[in-house]
């Protein structure tokens, strides 16, 4: 089947597709390399910033903390831009990051060298996800969105390779330094790649002037008003996930939701609950899935004494799960439709999930074997997250609006190794911290996604629907 379906899209994407597939491929797998350095090294750097756990997996949150801005901004400049400079932007921002953090003196300065991270990587997430979906056709934008994603896992695969045989010689700091290398892509970028084809016809060849959210959101009277609320979120995240917001959290907290909220009212201010019901629906995503991704090379070391060479084998298993499930779930949701594919890849990995945590660490190959699977289905059915995404918001404002919701709903993963941390005090073991949240929160996400909540509440605010927004044309052609 794979074959044949492989064959299938040959057939009808030209050698432009697939050179700007491969860029924005590309852009993932290194936007996965340098994300993922920090939750190789925590213990390292726990040990010389003389850092508590809790407080070290706040370096964790970091990137989440900046991903919503990043999100927003680069997502804008490529509504109004054009897809192919976001991307670059977004690649020079992530790597400088990640190259800033190896230079890092003290606990703050690598907070805010991750959080320029989390900048690039939210604009890379948003901005390459629309370019390829808007460069393929239609019937195969599953298949594009779950390929891509395969990507991210490989360069946590090649991270974790990377780190046994950097950090045991060299020390944590060289990851962080070889993480700028991706900078050398944006040149041949530069040269090579075309603008998504959507992108071009529906927004810079429309006949006249289209308003993207970059026009909506920072251009006019709203432009210092909706700059000054970008600074006071981020200030308040900031406040909460370093712990200094003391009894003042939920103040903290509320301020920031209203203006997330003020963001999607301005976004598209006719749906603008349904923005909102997605972005609980991405943070749940990220609460099943983040626990294990954030945490599991910490449970390897801690829980379960593996050695450097045994937590990279683990973790290349479960990446190179993750990066075939991908594939695989694009393939499915081409076939069975987006929203009962990902139903199906949850509701299998519900299952493998107890056995991932309750066998211990005496079998090394058969936990690899566990983590493969578990991996192919939980976090590998989220390759349709994109394509699920993106089909809520029109062209001239797709890559802002999925870069922000999804980068928002991101949060979820800035909780939960804070969360995980948390339980494993409390419960005394970390592996089954991990076990109820990813659990509890799968159970949730089939709820969300299986109902359609999202695209059902966007309905009932707008019954008439809207020919630009893929889910409320369908909800009104179905009436």
């Amino acid at each position: 089947m794979a074959t044949n379906a492989t064959g299938e899209a040959s057939q009808h994407l030209t050698s432009a597709d697939w050179k700007g597939f491969w860029a924005a491929w590309l852009g993932y797998f290194l936007d996965g390399f340098d994300f993922i350095l920090i939750t190789l090294v925590l213990t390292e750097v726990a040990k010389e910033f003389h850092l508590s756990l809790i407080v070290a997996s706040t370096l964790v949150s970091a990137a989440f903390v900046s991903r919503w801005l990043g999100g927003l901004i680069l997502g804008a400049l490529g509504d109004r831009f054009g897809r192919k400079p976001a991307m670059m932007i977004s690649i020079v921002c992530f790597s400088v990051g990640s190259l800033l953090c190896g230079f890092a003196w003290n606990y703050w300065s690598l907070f805010i060298f991750r959080a320029v991270v989390g900048l690039g990587m939210a604009g890379e997430y948003g901005s390459s996800a629309t370019y390829v979906m808007e460069s393929w056709p239609q019937r195969l934008r599953n298949r594009a969105s779950g390929a891509l994603l395969s990507a991210y896992p490989v360069g946590v695969i090649a991270t974790s390779l990377l780190y046994v045989v950097i950090v045991p010689h060299f020390g944590w700091r060289w990851l962080f330094y070889i993480g700028v290398i991706p900078v050398l892509l944006t040149l041949v970028m530069r040269r090579t790649l075309p603008e998504a084809k959507e992108w071009s016809e529906q927004v810079e060849g429309a006949d006249k002037p289209v308003a993207t959210t970059f026009d909506i959101l920072f251009k006019g009277k709203m432009r210092w008003p909706n700059i000054g609320l970008c600074v006071v979120i981020a200030f308040c995240l900031v406040m909460i996930f370093t712990a200094n917001a003391g009894g003042l959290t939920w103040l903290y907290a509320l301020v920031a939701v209203a203006g997330f909220i003020g963001f999607a009212f301005q976004l598209e201010r006719r749906v603008w609950p349904m923005l909102v019901m997605l972005m609980i629906t991405v943070c749940a995503a990220f609460l099943y899935s983040w626990p294990i991704q954030s945490l599991l090379p910490t449970y390897l070391k801690t829980d379960l004494g593996y050695d450097a060479g045994q937590v990279s084998a683990v973790l290349s298993w479960a990446g190179l799960g993750y990066a075939l499930g991908s594939i695989c779930s694009g393939m499915l949701g081409d076939r069975l439709g987006t929203r009962k594919a990902y139903v199906v890849g949850l509701l299998v990995s519900l299952v493998l999930v107890f056995p991932v945590f309750l066998i211990g660490g005496g079998n090394m190959f058969l936990l690899a074997i566990l983590l493969f699977v578990l991996q192919f289905t939980s976090q590998g059915i989220s390759g349709l997250l994109p394509k699920y995404v993106g089909d809520h918001f029109p062209t001239r404002l797709r890559a802002a609006g999925l870069g922000f919701t999804y980068n928002v709903g991101a949060l979820g993963g800035a909780i939960s190794p804070l969360i995980g941390t948390y339980l494993s005090t409390t419960i005394g073991s970390l592996g089954t911290a991990l076990l109820v949240l990813s659990s509890s929160f799968t159970v949730i996400m089939v709820i969300l996604v299986g109902f359609n909540v999202a695209a059902r509440v966007g309905h009932a605010v707008l019954p008439q629907g809207d020919p630009e927004i893929p889910v409320l044309a369908e909800f009104a052609e179905n009436k």
